[in-house]
């Protein structure tokens, strides 16, 4: 019996860029949620949109989804976060 190896990493090799400055308050952001597509994420998400409102001050909430789990998110997915001042991916199971 023979074993097989496979290498997991993306395709891709990443760019390098600099840290985003940290965020002194959420009052105000456009935040955006990504969905990774696992099971019960969308219910994760609601309640972190809800937090994020209530509590923080967020202004408005980006709802960015994964076709799947195990690939990186596509490039539409990655210039919508652009319009975002934080972002916070979720995974749900």
């Amino acid at each position: 019996m023979s074993i097989r190896v496979y290498d997991p990493t993306a395709e891709e090799t990443p760019r390098g860029h600099p840290s985003a400055e940290r965020l002194t308050s959420l009052l105000g952001c456009t935040v955006g949620l990504l969905d990774n597509s696992k099971i019960r994420v969308r219910e994760l998400l609601d309640h972190m949109e809800e937090i994020l409102r209530t509590e923080y001050g967020v202004a408005a909430v980006v709802r960015l989804r994964k076709p799947d789990t195990s690939r990186p998110a596509p490039a539409e997915v990655l210039a919508a976060m652009q319009d975002c001042e934080a972002i916070i991916s979720a995974v749900g199971d």
